[in-house]
C-alpha cells in the first residue's frame, strides 16, 4: 500500500507539473462571423454592332456607280435574270439568307446603299482597300475578300434586282 500511494503521488505530482506554467498558443478557429461585401461598381461598355449588321445607308461606296433609281415595283425579268447570276457566280461564298464564307445578300439593302451594294460587286478589290465600311467586313468574314467575278454593270444591276426580292 505505501507503494501504491508512492506512484499516486508521483502520478499526481507529475501531472500538476505538465499541466502548468505553460501558455497554450490559441488556434483559430472557424468564424461564423458575417463578411461585409463591397459593390462593385461597373460601367457597361455599349455593345460593338457587327459590320455585318450595321445599318449605313449614306455610304455610296467607291466605284463607277454613283446614283441609282430602283424603281417602286421589283422587276420580275431582271429579278430572275439576277437570281441565275447569283447562284452561278456568287453561291461558291454567300448563302442567300445566311452567313457563309461571306455575308448573306437577304435583307441587304435595309442595311446599305443600292449603290453601295453595286460598288461592292463591281469594284470590291478597290473598295476593300478605300471604303471603312468593306475594311471591316474583311475583318468580320476572316479576311476573306470578295472575289471579282468581272461581271457587266448590267449583270450587277440584276443582281441587286435579285437582292431587292430576298426578305
Amino acid at each position: 500500500m505505501k507503494t501504491t500511494l508512492k506512484l499516486m503521488i508521483i502520478f499526481f505530482a507529475t501531472l500538476l507539473i505538465s499541466c502548468g506554467g505553460k501558455e497554450e498558443k490559441k488556434k483559430e478557429t472557424f468564424s461564423y462571423k458575417k463578411k461585409t461585401t463591397t459593390e462593385k461598381t461597373t460601367t457597361k461598355t455599349p455593345k460593338k454592332v457587327k459590320a455585318s449588321d450595321r445599318v449605313v445607308l449614306d455610304n455610296k461606296g467607291v466605284g463607277p456607280i454613283k446614283n441609282i433609281d430602283l424603281g417602286a415595283e421589283i422587276d420580275k425579268k431582271m429579278a430572275t435574270q439576277g437570281s441565275e447570276i447569283f447562284k452561278k457566280m456568287c453561291t461558291a461564298c454567300h448563302r442567300p439568307d445566311k452567313k457563309f464564307i461571306g455575308p448573306a445578300p437577304a435583307g441587304i439593302l435595309d442595311r446599305r446603299a443600292p449603290e453601295w451594294v453595286m460598288n461592292m460587286i463591281l469594284n470590291p478589290e478597290v473598295m476593300v482597300k478605300e471604303d471603312p465600311l468593306a475594311k471591316e467586313l474583311l475583318i468580320e468574314f476572316n479576311g476573306a475578300p470578295m472575289a471579282n467575278q468581272g461581271l457587266s454593270e448590267e449583270d450587277a444591276r440584276a443582281v441587286l434586282e435579285y437582292f431587292r426580292t430576298l426578305k
